[in-house]
This record gives structure tokens, sequence and C-alpha cells, in this order.
């Protein structure tokens, strides 16, 4: 009797906890990273954009920059929407031209009510092209941010002989590695934005690591090195503020796999595995189920990713915790027919598409009492 009156008063007890749980209410808020592949003005300017003018290769117009514009505005409006209607609060961006184009983007009708600000500097990569973070002003309010320079040098002391043996394919690459006579690399700065999100204090690192131009392995050590560059950042996070909460995402051109993830920044597959100050990498699992964010050379594979720090994925919910991560590939955004079907539709000849990228992101959350 004792024993069914002891079962009775559990599932009792279940049943109060469940009803409480249910009660409770959380604020949601979205963060994204999209690479807007060749997010170009139409105007020439000194940076080797000749490509991207009305005269140039691509021929591109006014008409076909609105139509890039409101094709991002549209993603952009809706990525996350599934579980929070309200656009992504914070915003990492790459292959960026300028501060102007980002402007523009903000301004489209699809995105104005979100009143986006922008933190934006100019990298010295070759081709002009930068990251840069979009916020809505009435959820995040940055108090610091600066753009952080990731030094790199060739140490091939045939550099030269080898560019000249360059595949056709490598040719093709729109984000070759440029060098000077001092075989620096030329690629783009990390960003770092310090602010409050409702509140909640949050670092945000935004990068766009050296690609695959010259093939994976001898690239390799300049996408290792940004991954330690990354790590040393968030260290210097730690040794001010123990407790930081730091989000780190990017087109990192390295799987999850990686060596400049796994090794560089320290990124783990389970959040049990995550020890203080660590990093958990949500997107890892993805791939190893087939999820891809991009397809490079026929494989699909996740160059995309968001990382969160270890107290971002802590159980308390009094602050704002990652909550689950998403990779956004709806229909409108896929190449539907030809050699490329079910690939990011991208843009060709005959079409605007939108990014050869699909945007990633994910949601934190906090308990509203």
């Amino acid at each position: 009797m004792k024993i069914k009156q002891s079962i009775a008063f559990f599932l009792l007890l279940v049943v109060i906890l469940n009803a409480n749980a249910q009660q409770k209410k959380f604020q949601v808020h979205t963060v994204a990273f999209y690479n807007f592949e060749n997010l170009f003005d139409t105007i020439n300017n000194p940076n080797n954009d000749e490509e991207w003018t009305p005269t140039g290769a691509q021929h591109w117009t006014s008409e076909k920059y609105k139509q890039k514009i409101q094709n991002l505005a549209r993603v952009l409006s809706q990525i996350g929407t599934g579980e929070n209607p309200n656009s992504p609060t914070l915003i990492g961006g790459s292959e960026i031209e300028n501060r102007g184009v980002l402007e523009d983007l903000v301004k489209d009708p699809q995105l104005i009510n979100s009143d986006y600000g922008i933190v934006h500097f100019d990298s010295p990569d070759k081709r002009g092209i930068d990251v840069a973070l979009l916020y809505q002003k009435k959820h995040f309010q940055p108090t610091s941010y600066i753009n952080i320079p990731l030094l790199i040098y060739r140490k091939d002391s045939k550099a030269k002989e080898k560019d000249s043996k360059e595949t056709a394919e490598d040719k093709a690459d729109n984000d070759k590695i440029v060098v000077d006579a001092k075989e620096r690399v030329y690629t783009r700065d990390i960003l770092l934005v310090t602010g409050f999100l409702d509140g909640d204090e949050v670092n945000v690192m935004v990068n766009h690591w050296p690609s695959r131009s010259g093939g994976e392995k001898k690239s390799s050590p300049f996408r290792e090195e940004a991954g330690r560059l990354d790590r040393k950042i968030m260290d210097s996070i730690y040794k001010s503020n123990p407790n930081a909460k730091i989000i780190n995402m990017g087109d990192l051109n390295d799987g999850t796999y990686n060596k400049s993830v796994k090794e560089g920044v320290g990124a783990k597959l389970k959040k049990s595995e995550v020890k203080e100050f660590g990093v958990y990498n949500p997107f890892e699992e993805m791939a190893r189920k087939g999820n891809a964010s991009l397809f490079y050379r026929d494989a699909g594979d996740i160059f995309d990713q968001i990382m969160v720090s270890e107290t971002l994925i802590k159980t308390d919910y009094s602050s704002f915790r990652y909550w689950k991560a998403g990779i956004y590939n709806k229909p409108f955004m896929i190449t539907t027919t030809g050699q490329y079907k079910g690939y990011p539709l991208r843009h060709t000849a005959n079409e605007v598409g939108f990014s050869d990228h699909f945007p990633v992101y994910i949601y934190l959350i906090k308990e509203v009492k």
C-alpha cells in the first residue's frame, strides 16, 4: 500500500513540476552569420573591384545590385523566425565591400523596421572585402569595438613559383590569397564587439579566415594561425572578465573537424567536454549528421560556424544562454536544376542569386520572471 502511495505521490509531483515548467517564459534572441558573397556596389573603387562594375566581367548594374540587396534582406528578415518572430538581433557578415553597401542593406524595406546599427572596419584584404556586425539598436548597445589584424606570412620561399603553377580552378578562385614582396598574406581582420544584450554583457567575434586557394593542405597553416589568434582574443577577454560571455562566428574556410577549429580555437563536440574558459561548437554534430552550409569541390561541409563560450552553456537561465543552432536553407535559396542542383543559389550571368553559402544561426534564451 505504501509503495502505491509513494508512486502516486511521485506522479503527482511530476505533474506539478511539468506544469510549473510550462509556465516559465523565456526571452529569445537569434544570432546569425551570413557570407554575403561579393556584396559590391557598382562604383569603381581602388580595391580591385573592376569586375563588379557595369563594364566589368560581371556587368554589375544598379538593377542587379538592388536585386542582390533585396535578396539578402529577404533572407536576413526570416532567419530563425521558426522559433522567434523577430529577425536576428545580431548578424555577422562577410564579403562586404564597404559600409555603404551595409547602409543600403539595413534600409531595405524588409529590414528597416528592425533598425539595425552597423559596426564595420576596412580590412587590408586585397579584394577589399571585410567583415561586419549588424545589431538591433533596441536590444544591443555596443560599448567597444576593434578590428584585430591577422598577421600571417608565407614561409615558402618558392611562393611565386607555386603561383605560376596554380590550376585553372585556383585562377578562377575569387578569394585568392595575395602577398607582397615581404610574403605577408593579406586577409580579413577579426572584428571584436563588446556590448549589452538586454542588460547582459556579450562579446562577439566575427571572422572570415583565409581561403583554401592553392590547396587545403598548403593553405591550412594560415587558418591554423587564425584559430590561434581567436583563442588569444578569447583568453584576453577572460583575463579581464572570467565570467565573460563570448560568441565566436564566421566563415572559417575550414570544417568543424579541422585543426584550426579543434586545436586552434579548442572547440568541443559535446557540452560535457567543455571545461572552464572552453568553447562549444554546436555545428560539429550537425556536420557529422551530413548537414552543410556550402559545397566545396562537390562535397558538402560547414565552413560557417557559431561557437559559444562555456559561460553560455550553463543551465542557469537567469542570464542569456545558448539554446540551439540551425542552418537556414529554405527552398527559394537553393538551386533547383542543372549541375549544381541542391547547392546554394548564387549569382550567375543569368540570375542574381543570394550567396554560395547558407547562413547559420543560434538562439540565446533567458528566463523572464
